[in-house]
């Protein structure tokens, strides 16, 4: 792992790049759905870093500040409070970061008064357990938030607070699970406490039901994620793989949320990126890896449907979208496509009312009794 000295830390390769352009993507609806619910909403960076890359490429912080503040409905926002927290442990990337947004700031003037932002020199448990101090002390609940949790290792992002921070009603996280690091060392007697810290329990429990055969990578993408969804209390959960120019996973990137639309929101701004690079963004499906391209391919979708409907009947496309959307890769828009190629081949039967077209509102589905061999 690099270093807070080394400069190589802060080039901008394409997976970072569209990653943050995943985050700006997904800050263009989350702010207006935000705005609409509370007073005050909290943007909680939790590695903040530098503020810009050594390509001049804008860092996490002003990518979000700018995302709000240029977005065509902020006039509409102006009755709402957004607060910024940007925490960075490293005293010269926090110097760094404040130079930059004071220079974004001055590029904006003048500043609008319901924006507020504070960089915090300090480590993210720590600031995290001071918010928590506070909420309990004052009885009082977390405002909406959108935690971004971007570390270059595994240290410092405790499972058991994660579960306290994201515990308050609206809140959701972004973070980079760095499973090749994690997968390495995770044997290490060095590492026990830092990886009990990690996921919430003990290695051995991490690994267990895991044999030397199977692909560990894929054992610690599926308990990282059983964590943040039971033990945190996040509805919805996706993990995306980033993979490698040598197809390797170099991370995984977890959602969390108990909106449904968090979820459409994320599968929109995943499914819109081009990687580029030599890098690519996947998930699985059945076991097989769908990958994030402009031509998906649907076959894995169309099994799922076989499988999971089998001997059904009366389904509507909108139901189908909705288990799309939550239970799969794959977005909802990608539905209609595999149900008009399963309705052409004759492997389903479509109840279409008269005057009823493709599949509307009124138009159901039946499966049949047996899967598909």
């Amino acid at each position: 792992m690099v270093s807070d000295a080394d400069p190589s830390k802060w080039d901008c390769p394409p997976h970072t790049k569209s990653k943050h352009d995943m985050l700006a993507s997904y800050l263009d609806g989350w702010y207006p759905i935000l705005s609409s619910w509370n007073g005050r909403v909290l943007f909680l960076d939790g590695f903040a870093g530098r503020g810009r890359y050594n390509d001049g490429t804008e860092g996490s912080p002003l990518v979000a500040l700018q995302r709000l503040i240029d977005h065509h409905y902020f006039p509409q926002m102006m009755h709402r409070e957004f607060v910024f927290m940007f925490i960075e442990a490293n005293e010269d990337n926090a110097t760094s970061l404040e130079w930059e947004i004071d220079s974004f700031k001055t590029s904006r003037a003048p500043w609008p008064a319901n924006v507020k932002v504070s960089v915090i020199n300090a480590k993210f448990d720590a600031t995290a357990n001071a918010i928590l101090g506070y909420l309990r002390e004052q009885k009082a609940n977390l405002a909406p938030t959108f935690a971004f949790v971007d570390p270059f290792g595994y240290s410092g992002l405790p499972m058991d607070l994660l579960a306290e921070l994201l515990s308050y009603p609206r809140t959701e996280v972004f973070v980079n699970f760095m499973v090749g690091h994690v997968q390495r060392f995770i044997e290490r007697d060095s590492q026990e406490a830092a990886m009990r810290s990690l996921f919430g329990m003990d290695v051995r429990d991490v690994l267990n039901g895991h044999s030397r055969e199977a692909d560990r990578v894929e054992h610690l993408r599926a308990v990282y994620g059983k964590q943040l969804q039971d033990r945190i209390g996040l509805d919805y959960v996706q993990s995306f793989a980033m993979i490698n120019s040598t197809g390797n996973i170099g991370y995984y990137l977890f959602h969390g949320t108990r909106h449904p639309k968090g979820v459409k929101l994320m599968k929109n701004a995943m499914w819109k990126i081009d990687p580029g690079g030599g890098y690519t963004f996947s998930d699985r499906l059945d076991g097989q890896d769908v990958l994030f391209t402009p031509e998906p391919d649907l076959r894995p979708l169309r099994r799922e449907f076989m499988l999971h409907y089998t001997g059904k009947s009366n389904i509507s496309a909108e139901e189908m979208e909705w288990y799309t959307l939550l239970r799969t890769p794959y977005r909802e828009t990608h539905v209609r496509p595999v149900l008009r190629k399963l309705e052409r081949e004759g492997a389903i039967k479509v109840n279409r009312p008269m005057g009823r077209k493709q599949f509307a509102k009124g138009v159901t589905i039946d499966f049949p009794s047996s899967p598909p061999s």
